[in-house]
């Protein structure tokens, strides 16, 4: 997509754990609060994100993407500390740095910043939301993937429909029962 649509394009990643919207603790409890010793689905990629973003935007695009190839084409665990340096290292960052980033808490309140701001400001609710030039946010979600001639006709209709038409609040297909169960 940034290939094709170059400067028209700009991405600003954020932190949104999911585990924070569904939490059944509470608003008081905060992911990025927790002991080093909380078992979390995504603090720990969030963390690792934080870390790459330290070694420059680039750095940050090729682990993010390599780590949601990871997640998602490889089936393999980002909450684990050793995928996490796996892709760290297949993307050439230093890690020594990247280790260090990855063990210092005081980065941890940048999760619940983005967290809040997406909550709050934009009034997110889940992944990926998009947040356009002109304030409008969407949500949306692809399952599967659209083909690949397909992608950008989909993505323009997409953020024409986000960005121009704030009065479309939902459109879900239903899920039709598996005629298996």
């Amino acid at each position: 997509m940034q290939q094709h649509l170059g400067e028209r394009l700009r991405v600003n990643w954020r932190f949104f754990p999911l585990e924070q919207v569904n939490s059944a603790e509470g608003p008081e409890w905060k992911l990025w609060e927790q002991p080093d010793s909380h078992r979390s689905r995504g603090r720990p990629a969030f963390q690792a994100a934080i870390a790459a973003r330290r070694q420059g935007d680039a750095a940050f695009e090729r682990f993010h993407f390599a780590l949601l190839r990871a997640r998602h084409e490889e089936n393999k665990d980002h909450g684990r500390r050793k995928v996490l340096l796996e892709v760290a290292e297949q993307v050439g960052l230093d890690r020594e740095r990247f280790e260090r980033d990855l063990d210092d808490r005081s980065l941890l309140p940048q999760i619940g910043e983005d967290y809040e701001q997406g909550r709050n400001v934009v009034g997110a609710f889940g992944t990926p939301t998009f947040v356009f030039p002109n304030g409008e946010a969407a949500y949306l979600k692809l399952l599967p993937p659209p083909p690949p001639s397909e992608t950008m006709s989909v993505f323009e209709q997409f953020v024409s429909l986000g960005r121009e038409r704030p009065y479309v609040l939902e459109l879900k297909r239903p899920q039709r029962p598996d005629p298996a169960t």
